[in-house]
C-alpha cells in the first residue's frame, strides 16, 4: 500500500452546533463548506480537508441507517488515508486480519471508500478522491 496523504480528519460530534462553537469561536477555524449540519474547509494548511461529521451521517455512510449500531464502537473522529487503489488497500487489511465496515465503493460526491474502525475506535478510511487530483 503507498500512502499519498492524510485525506481528511473529521470529529464526530453528537452536537454539531456546539463543535461548530468550539472549532470556529475558540480555535479561530473558518468553514467555507456546508452540506446540512456537515461544515468543512479546505484551507486548513496540512490537511486537504477538515470536518464536523454527524454521527448520523457517519451512520448513514457506513450502514445506511441514521442510527450507530449498538454492537460497534461509536467513533470519536474519522480519518481517510488517499491511496491510489482502493480496492487493492481494502485487500491488503482484509488480509492483514482487519474486518472492514464496507468495501470499497464510490460515495454520492464520487469518492472511493474502504472503511473500518482502528484499535482506538477511529472511523478510519482508505480512498481515491477524485477532485484532489484534478477530476
Amino acid at each position: 500500500m503507498d500512502v499519498q496523504f492524510v485525506t481528511s480528519i473529521a470529529p464526530i460530534v453528537r452536537d454539531p452546533e456546539t463543535s461548530r462553537l468550539f472549532y470556529r469561536d475558540a480555535l479561530g477555524l473558518t468553514f467555507e463548506g456546508e452540506e446540512g449540519d456537515y461544515v468543512f474547509t479546505h484551507k486548513l494548511e496540512g490537511t486537504k480537508h477538515f470536518g464536523l461529521w454527524p454521527l448520523s451521517e457517519a451512520a448513514n455512510a457506513c450502514f445506511g441507517s441514521t442510527k450507530w449500531p449498538v454492537d460497534v464502537p461509536t467513533p470519536q473522529a474519522s480519518i481517510e488515508f488517499e491511496v491510489a487503489d482502493v480496492t487493492a488497500a481494502a485487500g491488503e487489511l482484509t488480509g492483514k486480519g482487519y474486518r472492514l465496515i464496507h468495501d470499497a465503493r464510490t460515495e454520492p460526491w464520487g469518492q472511493i471508500t474502504a472503511r473500518l474502525l482502528s484499535p482506538e475506535g477511529l472511523l478510519v478510511a482508505v480512498c481515491y478522491t477524485p477532485s484532489f487530483h484534478g477530476g
